[in-house]
């Protein structure tokens, strides 16, 4: 919207010489650092505000049986804080952003109905006081159905507008194998949103952890974006014909919000926490990471991106695929792994800090991959 009448204002500098100083809007850097900025300032301020009232409505964290006894004491902190995420989200982003492109819509519906889905379950946990929300069949079905239609969407683009969307699959290191999925890429987009969605939730389970890793992810796609929409950066590396500049460019201001959102709550989701993001901030985060991957065709750089997210999930994965099948035998002490590493001794920071760093290092290896393509 400011971006709109910044540009508006703009053409009429010949009249009034003192609105020339509205080009510096035109620059997508400028508007992702206001956009970055924003997000983190709605964050900061709003946030006392917003726990209080999470505390009148006793939105409250509830004690689970199934995590270590160290977590007993954070029964009761305020919850649903990804309400907060996704307004210092939305709100930069339709500021700064140009709103006539559709990956600004896509990448900003994405992440409102996932967070959608979280809300509901984080809704159905306080009103019954117990950890038992949706239950997995209707949450796994509720992601199927928006990951079924951004796929669609993305197919029609890539049917009618063949120049906006590309079916391809780009490979990490091969700068020649891109096939073309045709129909089945709706199908490939589910599997990379179900897995982005599930990963961060999974992750979200110390105070900070989620949050923090996302910071470091979202910050490399910002990075990606902005290569994406630079044509002289796009063209070097071989990524115009598969994401347009101009696009691509516009979710560099996505991916800012996401910066500055992240780090305005991390403020308050540092530890020990003052609130927690809850499946509504979690799924939203998600499916926010893997559609911006999705748009920008670094679908399979997401698992580099986002490794701790990858390792987080896996854990989970292999640890039910290890009791199922190996008769109720464990392969770690708690899943997803984090808690793993609580159980053994490490102290929740520790924790924290330490995957802080694997996920500044997987950010670092995945772009050092487009040199390599």
């Amino acid at each position: 919207m400011l971006f709109h009448l910044a540009h508006y204002l703009y053409a009429m500098h010949d009249r009034f010489p003192a609105l020339s100083v509205l080009r510096v809007v035109s620059y997508i850097t400028v508007r992702t650092a206001a956009a970055s900025l924003t997000a983190f300032a709605v964050g900061l301020f709003l946030g006392p505000w917003f726990i209080r009232r999470l505390r009148d409505f006793q939105i409250g964290q509830v004690d689970r049986a199934d995590t270590p006894d160290s977590h007993k004491a954070k029964a009761g902190t305020p919850t649903m804080g990804g309400v907060l995420i996704i307004a210092c989200v939305v709100i930069p982003t339709l500021l700064w952003s140009d709103l006539r492109s559709v990956y600004v819509w896509i990448a900003v519906f994405s992440m409102l109905a996932f967070g959608a889905v979280g809300f509901a379950d984080d809704y159905i946990k306080v009103k019954r006081h117990d950890h038992h929300g949706l239950s997995e069949r209707y949450k796994l079905i509720s992601q199927t159905v928006i990951a079924l239609a951004i796929g669609g969407v993305l197919l029609v683009l890539a049917s009618r507008h063949p120049a906006l969307y590309s079916t391809r699959v780009v490979f990490p290191f091969f700068k020649n194998w891109i096939p073309d999925l045709g129909v089945l890429y709706a199908l490939f987009a589910l599997v990379v949103l179900i897995g982005s969605t599930n990963s961060v939730n999974f992750t979200d389970g110390l105070d900070g952890l989620a949050i923090s890793v996302f910071a470091v992810s979202a910050a490399a796609f910002t990075v990606l974006a902005y290569v994406n929409g630079n044509r002289v950066l796009a063209n070097y590396l071989g990524l115009l014909p598969f994401a347009p500049a101009e696009e691509a460019g516009q979710l560099t201001i996505f991916c800012g919000a996401l910066v500055g959102a992240s780090l305005g709550f991390l403020w308050w989701n540092a530890h020990p926490a003052d609130v927690f993001m809850g499946d509504v901030g979690s799924l939203a985060l998600g499916g926010a990471l893997g559609t911006v991957a999705i748009l920008l065709k670094q679908e399979l750089l997401l698992p580099i991106v986002g490794g701790v997210f990858v390792i987080e999930g896996l854990s989970v994965v292999i640890q039910r695929g290890s009791y199922k099948l190996r008769g109720g035998k464990r392969v770690f002490k708690m899943a997803p792994i984090h808690h793993h590493f609580e159980l053994i001794g490490w102290k929740e920071p520790k924790i924290i800090t330490r995957f802080f760093i694997v996920a500044i290092l997987c950010a670092v290896l995945a772009l050092i991959t487009l040199k390599l393509r």
